[in-house]
């Protein structure tokens, strides 16, 4: 048995016409709620697009947490496994 999701408190949400209109044909369909089929099609934004935006943020926070590398010193360590490799 899986256990239920921890859930947020309700949230409102205003959708284009055509966007709900086409979440409740899915919902009716897959026989789902339309609240599953908007979290299933957030989740997939989240998996994709969402995640580069969050890859970008968590970037800025590193920079700004002082957890960068100088590039000089990647760019020789990069030279030096090459030539590495190389021989």
């Amino acid at each position: 048995m899986m256990a239920k999701p921890v859930l947020s408190d309700p949230i409102a949400l205003r959708l284009p016409v055509d966007v709900l209109k086409d979440i409740e044909t899915i919902a009716a369909t897959s026989e789902r709620s339309r609240s599953w089929v908007m979290v299933r099609a957030m989740r997939y934004y989240l998996l994709n697009e969402g995640a580069d935006i969050l890859e970008i943020a968590q970037g800025m926070q590193d920079v700004k947490d002082g957890k960068v590398h100088d590039l000089d010193t990647v760019l020789s360590e990069l030279d030096r496994q090459a030539e590495d490799d190389a021989a």
